[in-house]
């Protein structure tokens, strides 16, 4: 189940960091809509080398694409 927090929860921010792990992001809301996200460190660097990994995959499959047209 997702840990969704109002912003205003910050306000004692270490208690919010306590709820932050890896597959357990937590999602903060403003005026009752969803706004930000903290997430783990390994969390974050495993999605950046997931979009690394999908843009060199559209670059070689439009390589592909452009040689065999």
């Amino acid at each position: 189940m997702p840990n969704i927090k109002p912003i205003s929860d910050l306000r004692n921010y270490s208690d919010v960091l306590h709820d932050v792990a890896v597959d357990a992001p937590v999602f903060l809301t403003k005026n009752g809509r969803g706004r930000y996200v903290i997430l783990d460190m390994q969390d974050f660097e495993k999605t950046q080398a997931t979009l690394r990994l999908m843009n060199e995959l559209a670059k070689g499959r439009n390589l592909a694409k452009r040689k065999a047209g």
